[in-house]
């Protein structure tokens, strides 16, 4: 099995969101909510501020689950390593869990999420993708991630940039964060189309 932590598709800082420092309440009509950094107890409310922003890779060193980013890097590892077992660690493995995304649809529960997985692992084509320009919003035991993925898809001899539209949700459970809901889109039709034909396709390059 690979074990390529993806590293090349992302390299540089990027200007973006991310979960902010602690700050007092704001009385500005443009203020939106209040929330603490990662790894801490949330508010009831959050505020995201404009910095500096490192794409997360899976390349990070993970040593704490409780911290969002974290558990981000820790399916993107799993992710562009192919690893089917440190992905399953990172979802909740129920029925309430759900995908919707450019190659299996709608999914409800694990074995449907799962097949989506070993789809993209199985096939001849290589993908490894980096999340950017991202907000992190934390409430209680939930905090989403919007953003997007660039990446490569490399098979048959052939290479597709990617870009991807993206959200993660993720419910704090068994004392660390777990992936519940994924939702991600391509905008572009014709990359669509050969996303598809490409991670669907045998390893003699014709779709199944």
């Amino acid at each position: 099995m690979s074990r390529s932590c993806g590293c090349a598709a992302a390299a540089t800082p990027e200007s973006a969101g991310r979960i902010a420092p602690t700050q007092p309440p704001s009385t500005s009509p443009e203020a939106t909510d209040n929330v603490p950094s990662a790894g801490v107890a949330p508010s009831a409310t959050t505020t995201i501020e404009a910095l500096t922003q490192t794409p997360i890779t899976g390349c990070e060193t993970l040593t704490d689950l409780t911290d969002p980013a974290q558990a981000l890097a820790e399916f993107y590892r799993a992710f562009n390593s192919r690893d089917l077992a440190l992905i399953a660690n990172n979802w909740a493995l129920s029925a309430m869990i759900s995908m919707d995304n450019p190659l299996g649809g709608i999914k409800r529960g694990w074995p449907e999420i799962r097949a989506v997985y070993e789809q993209i692992f199985a096939g001849p084509g290589r993908v490894e993708v980096a999340f950017f320009d991202y907000t992190l919003h934390q409430a209680d035991e939930l905090f989403y991630a919007v953003g997007r993925e660039r990446g490569r898809l490399e098979a048959n001899g052939r290479a597709l940039d990617l870009a991807i539209r993206t959200s993660r949700i993720f419910h704090m459970k068994e004392g660390r964060w777990r992936q519940v809901h994924h939702r991600g889109s391509i905008e572009e039709a014709s990359l669509l189309a050969a996303y598809q034909t490409a991670v669907r396709a045998t390893g003699d390059g014709v779709a199944r």
